[in-house]
């Protein structure tokens, strides 16, 4: 990934906050079939390991989990907030008219290496912690045990855990920092007006160390 040193984002806790908040991943495999991408939820415990450890689970009809066998060196990708930013939305255009259009946004790049977790207990409190995590906000939080237990064993029996010992964080924050502060502030409150608060809330926040 090309990342000028202006856009480069190098501190943990944000690079940790980015995979929590956008935890869609875009696992990114390559075997003797070439390259593939399979789109996954994961879960991130920083403290696991030298950089994080990610855990997820893929269906055991898809057979990532038998072409890419435990040791695969692997990638995922995790995109943040992002979005079209137009030049008429800095004040400087408008006084030398020297702007362009461009895209701003997030991303993390997580290079790690592969392990097939195909057991039982492991993909169950997976699930569980996955569960639990995304239902939080619900008024009431769907849970395993509302559903027969008989069902539950058959869903987990066609799936199948992966965990990646993260070897390497790189992180892009690609928001207007090479703008006047005036220009990067101005067009955050215009895609917070239009409703985009993430990217806007990130611009904002890209003028503090």
């Amino acid at each position: 990934m090309y990342i000028p040193p202006h856009f480069a984002e190098t501190r943990p806790d944000e690079l940790h906050r980015i995979i929590r908040a956008y935890p869609l991943g875009i696992l990114v495999t390559q075997d003797d079939a070439g390259l593939d991408a399979n789109h996954i939820p994961f879960e991130f415990d920083p403290d696991r390991g030298a950089h994080g450890l990610l855990t997820a689970h893929v269906a055991r009809a898809n057979d990532i989990w038998q072409r890419c066998p435990t040791g695969t060196p692997v990638m995922v990708i995790f995109r943040g907030a992002e979005g079209y930013i137009s030049p008429n939305w800095y004040p400087s255009k408008h006084e030398a008219h020297r702007q362009v259009p461009t895209w701003n946004y997030e991303v993390v790049h997580a290079h790690g290496v592969l392990t097939v977790r195909d057991d039982e207990p492991f993909v169950r409190g997976l699930v569980a912690r996955l569960t639990r995590r995304h239902e939080a906000n619900e008024p009431k939080p769907w849970k395993m045990g509302d559903s027969e237990p008989a069902f539950i064993d058959g869903m987990l029996r066609n799936i199948v855990g992966i965990e990646i010992a993260v070897t390497s964080l790189a992180g892009k924050s690609k928001l207007s920092q090479n703008k006047e502060a005036r220009d990067r502030i101005n067009a955050a409150d215009t895609l917070k007006a239009r409703g985009h608060e993430a990217l806007a809330q990130a611009m904002s926040r890209a003028g503090t160390p």
